[in-house]
Formats: structure tokens, C-alpha cells, sequence
């Protein structure tokens, strides 16, 4: 457990090599939480198996983009099909993890902390955030939920924490928010516990008069024929040199829970968030920050490979992940899973561990070397960004 080891040593010169390097890189999580279908968005039309699995669900070949001669993009992912003919989108497959849990809430845990079954209570992305920035500086880490994400929860810094710009930093009862504008209002410092609570507030209105100037400023020239879900927020924060380096959005309201029926809802999902993503990137293309930005896409878990009784799939294990950039070397990384070999209850094996992602966007994109440090233990990269 890497949090019951207390903090672990800050190695300065790691980090100043990482802050040298990522001068102005912007590292963006989106989370499509609820278990997309790995085998019904990037779809193995190739392989005969997929149908004998699937004779009603599986996603037809005329309904594919194709990629090759076995793999293409469900028709309906237009936007991230574009990415990738332009040499940006790199699909992992078979991403997983030893021991899988079929739970939503649990799976999401082990993605979230980066040490799946180890009881881990900050989030890899927080440690991320501590190992390039011991100093925890104030609006590094942002998080847009409606409350903090577990992925985001640091030793050192405190993520700026949102749903709706507007409201931000006025959504707390009135009664509490007197008592924390009482707390802060002119008084000094009376214990080290005291100075912290004062800190934050301070740096709390601080961030919500920033992220609501932002949010106003890009509403007034914002393209409406882009659809972005969530990550129009961070564009604004972007655009307006809001000084974080890492952002972490979690799909909201999904349908990708797809037990029954799941044809119509699962191509609809990836629909929005393919071309959330194709816009969010003509966005970052407008402000010449391109090259300076990656996505990460990931889900808790795919789907089980056999479709059930409902027309739908049950909660499965490994599943296609993407990394999208303007400095990412696309293409196809890792083996794909056996269709025909299947694990643990009709399921995928896992080939590749989740955290060998996580390894090559910290050391490959963020400059960080040590990921070992955020990880607990060394994973081999991906040898993904030029």
C-alpha cells in the first residue's frame, strides 16, 4: 500500500527535471465511466469469433470505419476516426489488471489509485501531481465533478474541484460558508492546523473568481456546433492560462451500462464522446496548443465477450484504451485479447497492465522519469509520444 508508507521522499531533482520538461504540457483525464464496450467501439470486425459470440449485438462490418483489415471505429466515432487519420490517436488494447473486479465502484477504485487491492488512499493522479510539484502549488490539479474523484485526492496539493463554473465556490449551505468566511475573515494564524484552513480558504475564492471569469470569457466566443461534454470547461481554463497542468473530467449521465438493449444507447455514448474529444482538440488546434496537450480515455472495465439474454453485455474486464495528442505516435499498441481464450467467466485476459499507460504519460508526455515513485513499481512504457 503505498499510502501506508507514509510520505515518501521528495526527490527534487526528479521533479525539477519534470517541471523543466513539461513546460506547458497539459495532461487531460476523461473517465467514460460505466464500462464502455471495448469490442463495440474499436470493433474487431476481422474476427469470426466476435460473432459467434455476439450474433446480435456484435457491431456489423458495414457499420465499422476501418482502421485495417481487422480492426475499425464504430461508424458513429467520426470525430476520433479523423484523429486518427491525422497520426494522433493510439489505441492500447486488452488494458486490465490482475484479479479483475466486475464491480463499478470497486474496478474504478484500482483505476483510480493505480494499485488495484491494495486499500491505496490517494489517487494516482494526485501522487503525479505531488512527485512534479512537491511545493503543492495552488490550481494545479483540477477535477470536473460534482465532487472530488478518489483518482485526484494528493498528499500535497488540493484540486480545484467543480461541476458548474457559475456556482463554483457558492454551492456550500449558507450557514457553512459563513463559518468558513468568519474563520478566515482578518485573523492570524493561531496553529499550523489553523494557517492550513486559512490557506485554503484564501486559495479557494482565489480559484472560483478565476474559473468564473474563465468560464464567462469563453462563453462569449465559444463555437456552438462543438459538442464537449464536460471538457468545454477545460478549454476555458486553457484558454484563459488558467495554471494547471492536470485536469481530470468523469463522464457524467452516462449509458454505458449497457445490460440491455445496448445497441442504440452504447453507439449514441460514443458518438458524444468521440466528437467530444474531436472538438475539444479543434479547440486546442485554434489556440495553438496541440502539440501541448493530451487526452487520456479509459473506462473501469469492458464489457464480457458473449451478449446476454437482454441484447446487452454484462460488466467484463479488459478494454480498449486511447491516447489522443498532437505529439502522440498513433497507431495499434499491445496484443490484442483471444476472442477464442477467454478468462474468468466468458471474459477477456488482460494484456496489458493499466498502469503501463499511466507509466508512459508520466514519463513520456510529463517528463517525470521516476514514475516509479507515483506507481509503486516500475512498468514498462510505451514508447508512444515523438
Amino acid at each position: 500500500m503505498l499510502g501506508g508508507l507514509g510520505p515518501l521522499p521528495p526527490l527534487f531533482g526528479a521533479a525539477s527535471e519534470a517541471l523543466a520538461a513539461t513546460e506547458g504540457k497539459i495532461l487531460v483525464v476523461f473517465e467514460w465511466f460505466g464500462g464502455y464496450d471495448g469490442l463495440s467501439t474499436f470493433v474487431p470486425y476481422g474476427d469470426d469469433a466476435l460473432y459467434r459470440h455476439r450474433p446480435n449485438v456484435g457491431v456489423r462490418e458495414a457499420d465499422v470505419i476501418k482502421v485495417d483489415d481487422h480492426f475499425g471505429f464504430q461508424r458513429s466515432m467520426i470525430g476520433m476516426h479523423r484523429m486518427w487519420d491525422e497520426g494522433n490517436l493510439a489505441v492500447i488494447h486488452g488494458a486490465g489488471y490482475d484479479q479483475p473486479s466486475f464491480s463499478h465502484f470497486a474496478s474504478s477504485s484500482y483505476w483510480h489509485t493505480g494499485a488495484p487491492n491494495s486499500g491505496e488512499p490517494y489517487g494516482w493522479y494526485g501522487r503525479t501531481a505531488d512527485a512534479l510539484d512537491p511545493t503543492g502549488a495552488s490550481n494545479y490539479l483540477v477535477n470536473i465533478a460534482g465532487a472530488q474523484t478518489l483518482a485526484v485526492r494528493a498528499r500535497d496539493h488540493v484540486p480545484v474541484v467543480f461541476n458548474d463554473p457559475n456556482a463554483f465556490g457558492r454551492d456550500l449551505l449558507h450557514s457553512q460558508r459563513e463559518s468558513i468566511e468568519t474563520l478566515g475573515n482578518g485573523q492570524t494564524p493561531r496553529t499550523d492546523a489553523h494557517k492550513f484552513l486559512l490557506d485554503v480558504n484564501q486559495s479557494a475564492r482565489e480559484a472560483s473568481a478565476l474559473v468564473r471569469q474563465a468560464w464567462q470569457n469563453y462563453n462569449a466566443t465559444r463555437n456552438p456546433d462543438l459538442r464537449l461534454l464536460d471538457l468545454d470547461k477545460v478549454v476555458a481554463l486553457i484558454e484563459n492560462d488558467f495554471p494547471a497542468r492536470l485536469y481530470y473530467v468523469r463522464l457524467r449521465n452516462s449509458l454505458f451500462d449497457t445490460h440491455v438493449n445496448q445497441e442504440s444507447p452504447h453507439n449514441r455514448q460514443v458518438q458524444y464522446c468521440s466528437d467530444a474529444v474531436w472538438g475539444f482538440f479543434e479547440e486546442m488546434k485554434r489556440l495553438g496548443k496541440q502539440d501541448e496537450v493530451a487526452i487520456l480515455v479509459h473506462s473501469e472495465f469492458g464489457r464480457r465477450v458473449p451478449e446476454n439474454t437482454g441484447m446487452g453485455t454484462d460488466h467484463g474486464t479488459a478494454n480498449v484504451s486511447f491516447v489522443i495528442g498532437g505529439g502522440v505516435t498513433g497507431g495499434q499498441y499491445s496484443t490484442p485479447p483471444s476472442l477464442t481464450e477467454l478468462v474468468h467467466m466468458d471474459n477477456l485476459q488482460h494484456t496489458t497492465d493499466f498502469r503501463r499507460v499511466y507509466a508512459t504519460l508520466i514519463e513520456e508526455f510529463l517528463g517525470y522519469s521516476r514514475s516509479e515513485d507515483v506507481l509503486g513499481s516500475k512498468f514498462q512504457t510505451l514508447k508512444m509520444f515523438t
